[in-house]
């Protein structure tokens, strides 16, 4: 894995780095291959059992497309016209946030600086987001003659509805730390000198819960927000039978009744 992306695993929490602080965390070809087979590893991973996404520095979190990298292939999609700069949507992209939105597990990202273009689409595909209070998110996509991509255009409609989307879309500016926590996008603000404290804490308490409830809740939520209310109420019979059929229900289930603190298996 190339180093502009760390990764590491530690008693069942992955945490995932973006490391080009020089660049502002900006997505070179490099990076996304490396952040796509991170993210893709840890959601496959049993032995994981939390995701914390996080990125070096303080000035960014991920400012999206590396755009003096861009400039070069484009150049070079005229002369050869092939198109394949604009692949990396689907060959990159796409994979990262559907391995952070499906993942049978929690993502917690800690977003450090700013978020801009597909780094705000691969924090609003974590289920968490804390948020440090110098941070600041912006679609950019409309600034540079583009459209939304990274997921941007299904989590952000849901996460502050489709007319405050559509207006931070096409008028792209910054939004600052607390007006994301207001608008939703963030979960917790917290100083930024204590950010990868609190998201660490965060993270490694979800790595020790039920491993098997947390990937129910976020197949449900999923669920409902596309489909019926009967088919919601199905769906959730078939998703809290296999909660119900897990270890880490018994061990809760003991655990309440002998009034102690349950110790979960991720099973």
């Amino acid at each position: 894995m190339a180093d502009t992306v760390l990764y590491e695993v530690s008693d069942g929490l992955a945490t995932i780095t973006l490391n080009r602080p020089e660049a502002m965390n900006a997505l070179n070809v490099a990076t996304k291959v490396a952040l796509r087979d991170a993210v893709q590893d840890a959601a496959s991973d049993d032995g994981v059992r939390a995701v914390l996404l996080t990125a070096a520095g303080d000035r960014a979190f991920c400012v999206g497309q590396d755009l003096k990298e861009h400039i070069g292939l484009l150049a070079a999609d005229r002369e050869s016209g092939s198109g394949q700069t604009m692949s990396t949507v689907r060959e990159h992209y796409n994979p990262i946030v559907r391995a952070l939105a499906e993942a049978p597990k929690p993502v917690v990202a800690a977003v450090n600086g700013v978020a801009a273009g597909a780094g705000f689409g691969f924090a609003l595909a974590a289920d968490y987001r804390i948020v440090a209070d110098t941070a600041a998110f912006n679609t950019s996509f409309a600034g540079v003659a583009l459209t939304a991509d990274s997921g941007i255009s299904w989590t952000l409609p849901r996460v502050v509805g489709p007319g405050r989307a559509a207006d931070l879309l096409l008028f792209p500016r910054s939004i600052s730390a607390q007006d994301a926590y207001e608008l939703g996008i963030a979960n917790r603000v917290v100083a930024a000198d204590g950010l990868r404290a609190e998201a660490e804490k965060v993270a490694r308490a979800l790595a020790e819960g039920p491993t098997v409830a947390y990937a129910a809740i976020k197949e449900a939520v999923a669920y409902g927000l596309t489909h019926s209310l009967e088919e919601t109420l199905e769906k959730e019979d078939e998703l809290q039978s296999r909660a119900g059929g897990s270890e880490d229900h018994a061990i809760a289930v003991r655990a309440f009744v002998n009034k102690e603190k349950p110790k979960y298996l991720g099973r």
